[in-house]
């Protein structure tokens, strides 16, 4: 399986590609990108609306396919919004996981929900 920074190319590469096949690069700007994430997580969330931890924790067979499926449109969505905007999510990711690491220090966040600026 190629790394994660390649394969994330791939998914950039094809969805591109995937896009102008469509003639689809004229509506995906920063804006209704971010607005079209935006509307996957709400689809997201409607399957684990009303759910107790139980229920979220071990959907059914058919349900937790379709979360996935809402999960790979977020996904995608949060590719092709990076990708116009010249952003390498690879990097950006291992940036913010250093970032937090500094902000949740493991001797006093483990175990703990509590924000950075409480701790």
């Amino acid at each position: 399986m190629p790394a994660p920074a390649d394969r994330l190319e791939y998914l950039r590469a094809r969805l591109d590609a995937f896009a102008t096949e469509r003639d689809w690069d004229q509506f995906h700007n920063p804006k209704n990108l971010a607005m079209a994430l935006a509307g996957e997580v709400g689809e997201l969330l409607e399957h684990f609306q009303w759910l107790t931890l139980e229920e979220a924790a071990s959907l059914p067979p058919a349900t937790r396919r379709e979360v996935a499926l809402e999960c790979a449109d977020v996904l995608l969505f949060l590719i092709r919004l990076a990708d116009k905007l010249g952003i390498d999510l690879a990097a950006s990711a291992d940036e913010k996981l250093d970032l937090n690491a500094l902000k949740y220090p493991v001797e006093k966040s483990r175990g703990v929900a509590t924000k950075y600026d409480k701790l």
